[in-house]
């Protein structure tokens, strides 16, 4: 519909176009917000890292010792970038696979290093919408990856507290039969949510405007799979770099006790936290030094390495859609 002019022949400005002038801006300085506090984030953690204890720990490891751990992180980190795989065959959206797991590595390695909030959301929101998927297909794949994630968790977690409880320290608030009783509910949790995706009559709910969608049987049964192998392959890297000195069950419990103690505290990495657990668990077992010492080397395998290799490929990808979209 025209506006009308008014009494001296001047068209009133249409509603919306001032608006629309600071839009441009705002989409700029979100932009500029976004990288400085990666930037920030990026050079809080590189300060907050005792390199000079990081490559005595590695002196101290053997070559065929990081080269098994590099190579377990590196299966590791692949198995991971297919968890939004399933998010693609779900939505149907036109991305190739090759896209879509390197949006996945990315936003993986910032989530390790920085927190779910910067990496596994805000990471994957940008790289996502820059490649043309909506805020709701973004949101759909988002939420099945991070359930993928930790459905597995439930499900090793529960069986490690139950069946194979590590000793918690006389000054913890929950003893080993509280932790047999943890393990009971989150096995029961995973199971819930098979036998849910199995026989459940009704498939999709509308939470907060959102559609969820409850997955097939095989599908569920997929992402159990894919997070029990993802969890076991951490473990294996935290357990190479123990030297087998400690059961693979004791290894397995205590990762997994670190993190959900890592969510719980919402510190970036778990600084502190993943080392506090293990010393705090496993000193009886092995020296302090040593546990620190796999440690600082597993952080550099698991956490440094990646986050290099992963700020790379962001920024080459960045540049590239500077250029211009690039086809599905």
């Amino acid at each position: 519909m025209s506006e009308v002019p008014d009494s001296e022949g001047r068209t009133p400005p249409r509603r919306g176009i001032r608006s629309n002038r600071w839009w441009p801006w705002t989409k700029r300085l979100a932009k500029i917000g976004f990288f400085a506090l990666v930037a920030y984030l990026l050079v809080t953690q590189v300060r907050s890292i005792e390199w000079e204890a990081v490559l005595a720990a590695l002196r101290r490891r053997s070559a065929q010792e990081l080269w098994i751990a590099a190579a377990l992180a590196t299966a590791s980190y692949a198995l991971y970038s297919c968890f939004d795989l399933l998010g693609r065959h779900v939505t149907g959206h036109s991305l190739s696979p090759r896209q879509v797991m390197t949006v996945t590595f990315i936003s993986y390695a910032f989530n390790l290093n920085l927190g779910a909030l910067v990496g596994g959301v805000a990471f994957r929101y940008r790289l996502y919408s820059r490649l043309g998927l909506g805020n709701d297909v973004i949101t759909r794949v988002v939420a099945l990856s991070m359930l993928t994630n930790w459905l597995g968790y439930l499900l090793l977690a529960g069986l490690a507290f139950w069946w194979r409880p590590v000793t918690p320290p006389p000054d913890w608030k929950l003893d080993t039969f509280g932790l047999q009783i943890l393990g009971v509910v989150l096995s029961a949790a995973a199971i819930a949510y098979i036998l849910l995706c199995a026989f459940a009559r009704r498939r999709n709910w509308i939470v907060k405007g959102h559609e969820l969608t409850l997955p097939s049987l095989r599908l569920a049964l997929l992402q159990l799979v894919m997070s029990c192998a993802n969890w076991l392959l951490i473990a294996s890297v935290v357990f190479t770099l123990l030297e087998q000195k400690i059961a693979f069950p004791v290894v397995l419990g205590v990762l997994l006790t670190a993190a959900i103690a890592g969510v719980i505290t919402h510190v970036p990495a778990g600084l502190g936290v993943l080392e506090t657990v293990f010393v705090a668990l496993l000193s009886h077992q092995l020296p302090t030094t040593e546990l620190l010492a796999a440690l600082l080397a597993y952080r550099v395998v698991y956490y440094l390495v990646p986050l290099m290799a992963a700020t790379l490929v962001y920024l080459l990808t960045e540049a590239r859609a500077k250029t211009g979209p690039h086809p599905a």
